[in-house]
């Protein structure tokens, strides 16, 4: 997978691509890095890339003309010349980013990120060569580069090779649930204690534990996962009867309280 980043600012984003496990898939060749300073690209001497939006309003506008030779920068050093790389614009309008998407965009062989500025970016290069306008939530950045990194790291690490599979296989949002709670040494800490049932060494039982966790951490947090998983038939019998009773259990409960209350 390569990744090139159209900025402005390309020192925000060569720090990630220099460190942890980042730096040791560049270094084992599986990712590749290109930051493209979209400043040299600017025709006069000021290196001038925004202007005020015509009609008028707040703010400057990203110019058209140093970003387009900037892509074709970018694109003249893809991977694939019979190919097109995909290319992205990250932006508060575009549509919603998550782990679909993010598995989506891991499969590509290159991505070409465009990191917008001030109010935005000319709308005729969106129309002339961007693929995909991207959200990365409901909330406005000053920085698009603060975005495209959040796309990165979300999908590089879903490269083959990068990261163990394993370790991905009962992550947040796989199998349409949060991740289980997790502990570490020391056993006791502050008067708390690990859960009995981790240091049991029993497999199946751990096992069952860290499902209903899962189901139980995500009914508490994203219900609407839980809805979206029923409707689109994504879980299995059992994830259903553990969600049937923890719904059982939660109705006992509240009506419980209610006739204590009264």
């Amino acid at each position: 997978m390569k990744y090139t980043v159209l900025t402005l600012f390309p020192e925000i984003t060569d720090a990630f691509f220099a460190n942890s496990i980042m730096a040791k898939a560049i270094k084992r060749g599986i990712i590749e890095y290109q930051a493209v300073n979209i400043r040299d690209f600017a025709a006069d001497k000021h290196k001038t890339c925004d202007d005020a939006p015509y009609g008028g309003g707040a703010g400057m506008l990203m110019l058209a003309e140093p970003l387009i030779k900037a892509v074709n920068y970018a694109k003249s050093y893809s991977l694939n010349i019979e190919k097109n790389p995909r290319i992205i614009f990250l932006t508060p309008s575009g549509r919603q980013f998550n782990q679909k998407l993010a598995q989506e965009l891991a499969a590509e062989q290159e991505l070409i990120l465009i990191c917008g500025r001030y109010e935005g970016i000319d709308q005729r290069v969106i129309d002339l060569y961007v693929d995909d306008e991207i959200s990365v939530g409901d909330y406005v950045l000053s920085s698009g580069e603060v975005a495209a990194l959040a796309v990165i790291d979300a999908t590089y690490r879903l490269v083959d090779n990068v990261i163990c599979a394993q370790s991905l296989d009962e992550e947040s949002f796989s199998s349409g649930l949060l991740e289980y709670p997790q502990f570490t040494r020391p056993e006791v800490f502050d008067t708390m204690k690990v859960p009995e049932v981790l240091l049991s060494g029993h497999h199946e039982q751990i096992r069952l534990w860290r499902l209903e966790k899962r189901i139980e951490k995500t009914m508490r947090y994203r219900p609407d996962m839980i809805q979206r998983g029923k409707a689109l038939g994504i879980f299995d019998g059992e994830v259903n009867g553990i969600i049937n009773r923890l719904t059982a259990q939660e109705l006992s409960d509240k009506h419980n309280r209610g006739e204590n209350h009264e």
